[in-house]
């Protein structure tokens, strides 16, 4: 089958077509090496708001349209709390708490809770390979995002919540599920951009959206954090510019890049890679070690974002044997959608 990724004679595109999620993978590592010399939403507000103004930068060198009338500027403010601030508020505070390569498969688990939206919301269709994918993620996400005396004692028909014990309280303290609610932020963002876009250029709304998301991060540093420079180090100030410049705006960059030049469906199946790089480098250089029972939620996460990502091509591909008088036709030109597109953008 003929790929329906951007084409290219040159040798070095395969390494260009994946290097956003090598990005995105590698920038999380840097991160969870810095946050103990740091604080959460200092190293957020740092990641988002340089590299907000890049992207602004890079859309005025495009002659790209700056937003227009109030509409635009509310959608993009809505934008930038949800998918900025307590995007990447929820992502630093779960680093904290929980590892870089499972905090990536958390984050990425997004489409599971994007499907759902677009389906009650738009009407779009999830299909049998979807609802499949579906079911793996919410048993994966369930095993990683649960606290393992919980998942224990339910497998041993116990009830593993003691009385007295505040559960919510007991679930924000851990960071796989901070790193849940990380993602479901960004699963919201990624309906929003729909209207977003509406109003506004995407790459400007990117921008600006980034640079708004940014400022509650900063205040709230400024408000509960102290000490947020003191002790790092030049290797950590190295670090947090690698997942400013590399990690977000570049990436950036090259994701909407091959977005809006290629099949995005096919571009987007590569989703996956993002957590498998963060669990390769942060096992390396952080000598993180996942358990049994993580490995396992690992596992049947990463197949439900690849059915979720590939449900449409799947059904296909079991459909044509079973047609066997349907005759070959052109191939429609898929349009990108910038809802899928945003929910890499923000990764």
């Amino acid at each position: 089958m003929q790929s329906d990724l951007p084409e290219s004679k040159q040798p070095y595109m395969p390494f260009l077509l994946i290097a956003p999620f090598f990005l995105w993978g590698t920038a999380m590592v840097a991160m969870k090496g810095t946050a103990p010399h740091t604080t959460p939403l200092f190293m957020a507000g740092i990641r988002l708001f340089p590299a907000g103004l890049m992207v602004l930068a890079a859309a005025l060198i495009l002659g790209k349209p700056q937003p227009q009338g109030w509409k635009a500027w509310l959608w993009i403010a809505l934008f930038g709390l949800v998918d900025g601030t307590l995007f990447q508020g929820f992502l630093a505070e779960g680093l904290a708490r929980t590892g870089a390569g499972l905090g990536s498969v958390m984050i990425d688990s997004q489409p599971l809770a994007v499907a759902l939206m677009a389906r009650f919301l738009f009407g779009e269709q999830i299909g049998l390979w979807g609802w499949l994918g579906l079911g793996f993620g919410v048993i994966g996400i369930s095993l990683l995002g649960l606290p393992q005396d919980w998942i224990l004692g339910i497998l041993h028909g116990e009830v593993p919540i003691a009385e007295g014990v505040n559960v919510l309280e007991q679930l924000f303290q851990s960071g796989e599920w901070l790193m849940l609610m990380a993602a479901l932020s960004m699963a919201i963002g990624t309906v929003m951009v729909r209207y977003v876009c509406q109003h506004a250029d995407p790459i400007a709304a990117t921008g600006w959206h980034m640079v708004i998301g940014g400022i509650p991060l900063f205040a709230g540093s400024a408000v509960w954090e102290s000490q947020q420079w003191v002790n790092l180090t030049g290797l950590d100030s190295l670090a947090l510019a690698y997942s400013t410049i590399f990690g977000s705006a570049i990436a950036y960059a090259l994701f909407f890049f091959f977005a809006t030049t290629g099949n995005l469906t096919s571009f987007s199946s590569l989703t996956f890679l993002t957590p498998v790089f963060a669990l390769l480098f942060g096992n390396l250089y952080l000598s993180e070690v996942l358990n049994p029972l993580q490995w396992v939620g690992v596992s049947l996460t990463l197949v439900s974002i690849y059915l979720i990502n590939q449900r449409d091509r799947l059904l296909e591909r079991f459909r044509q044997p079973l047609d066997l008088s349907a005759q070959p036709t052109a191939q429609p030109t898929v349009q990108p959608a910038m809802v899928e597109a945003e929910s890499e953008v923000s990764s």
